[in-house]
């Protein structure tokens, strides 16, 4: 297997929960208001760079969906290999011919910037306190 190079998005991005590897732009966010088996979903535009940084694509399937049949392949986190979403490769009914070529990435999945620029750090390990000697 070759080595993984990770690209850095600049700005504000939606990252892997798991490992925090960029995923993609806000700018390729094309809907809030997909849902998936497992909660919620954003739809993203197949833009640079979004369209293969920090991502595997796998396997084409067939796969029966909420809104139909499609041909679809599940991606994963470069990084970390968690699988973060689907790409539409195919939307065998005309209304949904608009996803082909598309990514959904789980909003359980994924984390905004923004999300976690706020996290606090807190360190558990025990210390000696300041009455204590060394």
């Amino acid at each position: 297997m070759g080595r993984i190079f990770v690209v850095e998005l600049d700005g504000r991005s939606y990252r892997c929960k798991f490992c925090r590897t960029h995923l993609a732009l806000p700018d390729d966010l094309v809907s809030r208001s997909f849902h998936c088996r497992r909660g919620k979903a954003y739809l993203f535009n197949n833009a640079i760079p979004f369209s293969r940084v920090n991502i595997t694509v796998g396997a084409l399937e067939e796969r029966v969906m909420l809104s139909g049949m499609h041909t679809v392949a599940d991606i994963f986190c470069c990084c970390c290999g968690q699988i973060v979403g689907w790409k539409y490769e195919a939307a065998h009914e005309k209304s949904q011919k608009y996803k082909e070529g598309k990514f959904v990435l789980e909003r359980g999945r994924i984390v905004d910037e923004i999300d976690f620029s706020s996290e606090v750090y807190i360190d558990t390990r025990p210390s000696m306190s300041d009455g204590e000697d060394a």
